[in-house]
């Protein structure tokens, strides 16, 4: 007979297991859900300092007010009030690189700059400066755009950032992809030729990074965090609901022209 070893969740006729725990005696109400994402993910229990950042990071990705996300799902329930599912999922399913997904691509952005360290990680500010500015001109050669920096409301600074960072610091868990992602917010000006503020989603995939979660994962814990905030979108949009004005909105102002085929088109056509 096949097996198929798991050292998460495990049923016999009386008893429920979970990564080796009793999971009615040991871990509900005993175990935070923060904490046991964290401890599913990695298979191993955060510390409380641990525990205290990631939950700070899902907390700052949790909600951010009317973004495609959110009025995707509540369109969504809109049109199908019936599948709360499919307007959680319509909502989830628009996590990219403009939204959400920069946590993921933060993290693999410094993750891949670290690894171009001669003898490791700097030891002091002017070597981090160093490798951000090497980073930062490397993309900027490419034209990649560098994931964390800039945001279309929070111009002048995205206050998650510095309180991420804080939290971190008080928790001696600054590590070298913090560290680096600081040093990009010091040296970008010098390569972009303006300042940018370093966004909250960025930082939370730094933070991430430093906890050692997998680099894989790391779009999965932002959509962990958004579910959340989705959950609460669709609770606000059956109390007080938005979506049918957003829809017209739409569908009467709508404006028609012509069609304008795409370069190439009618030759595309007529071959």
């Amino acid at each position: 007979m096949p097996e198929y070893p798991t050292a998460l969740g495990a049923s016999s006729l009386d008893k429920i297991t979970l990564l080796g725990q009793d999971l009615a005696a040991d871990v509900m109400g005993e175990v935070g859900f923060g904490e046991l994402a964290f401890w599913l993910a990695t298979q191993r229990r955060p510390t409380p300092g641990e525990t205290r950042v990631f939950e700070a990071v899902l907390a700052a990705l949790a909600d951010h007010g009317f973004t495609p996300t959110a009025i995707t799902t509540r369109l969504t329930y809109l049109s199908a009030p019936d599948s709360v599912q499919g307007a959680l999922a319509a909502g989830l399913l628009g996590g990219g690189s403009r939204f959400l997904g920069v946590t993921e691509d933060c993290g693999r952005f410094l993750h891949d700059a670290l690894s171009t360290a001669q003898g490791g990680p700097p030891t002091d500010e002017a070597g981090w400066d160093e490798l951000a500015l090497a980073s930062v001109r490397s993309a900027r050669a490419e034209s990649r755009v560098i994931p964390g920096l800039g945001h279309h409301v929070h111009k002048e600074g995205d206050p998650r950032t510095p309180r991420l960072f804080h939290i971190a610091a008080e928790e001696e868990l600054v590590g070298p992809h913090l560290s680096l992602f600081a040093a990009i917010g010091r040296i970008h000006p010098q390569v972009l030729g303006r300042t940018l503020p370093l966004n909250g989603a960025g930082v939370c995939g730094a933070a991430l990074a430093d906890l050692g979660l997998p680099l894989e994962l790391l779009r999965a814990f932002a959509l962990l965090a958004r579910t959340a905030g989705l959950i609460g979108q669709l609770a606000e949009e059956i109390r007080n609901p938005v979506a049918n004005d957003i829809f017209l909105s739409v569908d009467l102002n709508n404006r028609a022209v012509p069609p304008h085929p795409a370069d190439g088109g009618e030759a595309s056509a007529s071959g």
